[in-house]
């Protein structure tokens, strides 16, 4: 085996910052359902789910900090980052009549979209990939991609 065909090792920041955006439109969407308040859903992810074991699985270790910010950051500037989705949606479709998941979705890149530290295309390729995680038939990832490349070229116009 060649060094060019050898595996590289896996970027652990990446991976825990990856992990965190999945955990973060996990507990915006359980927010929503359950009418659990900010503190107790960032509590019970940094309990129970970063790194915890299920029937032999391990979940990912996420990185708190990332976690934390994006939830309370979609949760503080909610109206901000919904008109701006809405703004992103097709006139027919404001952000109350779309799936619960991509609403939590677009509400965690919005968040990150405002915070300025990542770049707008990671951002959208790694929420692209979490709606590819929820929604595998693929219909929903072109529509992400282009609802997020909207709301980025919004948030970020220098960024592009």
């Amino acid at each position: 085996m060649s060094q060019s065909d050898t595996p590289k090792p896996v970027n652990r920041k990446r991976q825990m910052k990856s992990a965190a955006r999945l955990y973060a439109v996990q507990a915006l969407f359980q927010m929503e359902h359950s009418g659990q308040t900010v503190e107790s859903v960032v509590s019970e992810f940094l309990e129970h789910r970063f790194g915890a074991v299920y029937e032999g699985d391990e979940l990912a270790e996420g990185d708190a900090a990332l976690f934390r910010a994006l939830v309370g950051d979609a949760v503080n500037n909610q109206a901000l980052i919904d008109q701006m989705t809405d703004r992103a949606l097709v006139a027919k479709w404001p952000i109350a009549r779309i799936d619960p998941t991509l609403r939590a979705l677009f509400r965690a890149a919005g968040a990150e979209f405002s915070q300025n530290d990542t770049p707008p295309k990671v951002v959208i390729t790694e929420f692209v990939d979490i709606a590819r995680a929820f929604f595998p038939e693929g219909r929903e990832t072109s529509f992400v991609n282009a609802v997020l490349d909207h709301m980025a070229r919004e948030a970020r116009p220098d960024a592009f």
